[in-house]
């Protein structure tokens, strides 16, 4: 019980200075709309063609600014001097990886609901369908996972900004390769649902490792 009532507590922690400041989705909301837009007006596509390269955009959009989230949640964690208040409290490291974790999730699921509709008005695309959704909360949680450790580590270097995507991305090829390709099947209805499930249970396996191995190796992160 203890251990569930110190995520919640740095999970509000998280969302109560964030909905204060509302510096990170707005920036994130903000980088993902400007995406889109260039997109739209870029790929100036027939409607077959835009259909098929949606996938593809939609997971760039939201990669992209959850690097840009991941990064400034642990800079202002740093900057603040909290990071350290936050270690020195008398709870597992692992309860603040999953609290970290938790609030990044949160916040980039926000940002993504609020994107979605305005993705499927630009570029004339149902993306309202549970596969989707599916794909979405697995990718984004994947993705949150792995970040989360990396941006700890990537904190504590000069160039925190240019760091994380250079440890996040090459780490997150798998998970977004699948996550497109899930994303692809379920917007084409003529790929059977058997076709997609291999890559549904890839994010799966990826999400289970990655979280396993960050929460084992998060308290050796923090410690260097």
């Amino acid at each position: 019980m203890e251990f569930i009532r110190g995520i919640l507590a740095i999970l509000w922690k998280d969302l109560a200075a964030e909905a204060r400041s509302k510096e990170l989705v707005s920036a994130m909301l903000v980088f993902s709309l400007l995406a889109i837009i260039v997109f739209n007006f870029a790929l100036e596509l027939d409607k077959e063609a835009r259909a098929s390269v949606s996938a593809g955009v939609l997971w760039v959009t939201f990669i992209f600014a959850g690097t840009l989230g991941l990064n400034r949640s642990l800079a202002m964690e740093q900057d603040r001097g909290s990071l350290e208040g936050l270690l020195l409290t008398p709870v597992d490291r692992s309860v603040i990886y999953l609290g970290k974790l938790a609030g990044n999730l949160v916040l980039m699921l926000v940002v993504e609901i609020i994107v979605i509709p305005i993705f499927a008005l630009l570029f004339k695309t149902p993306l309202f369908h549970w596969g989707i959704a599916v794909t979405l909360l697995l990718g984004t949680l994947g993705y949150a996972a792995v970040g989360t450790l990396l941006a700890t580590m990537a904190v504590q270097t000069r160039a925190r900004e240019v760091m994380l995507p250079i440890l996040l991305l090459p780490i997150a090829i798998p998970l977004l390769l699948a996550a497109v390709k899930a994303t692809a099947g379920f917007l084409d209805p003529r790929i059977p649902l058997n076709e997609i499930t291999p890559y549904l249970n890839l994010l799966i396996v990826y999400d289970v490792i990655f979280l396993a191995v960050a929460v084992m190796v998060f308290d050796y992160v923090v410690e260097e």
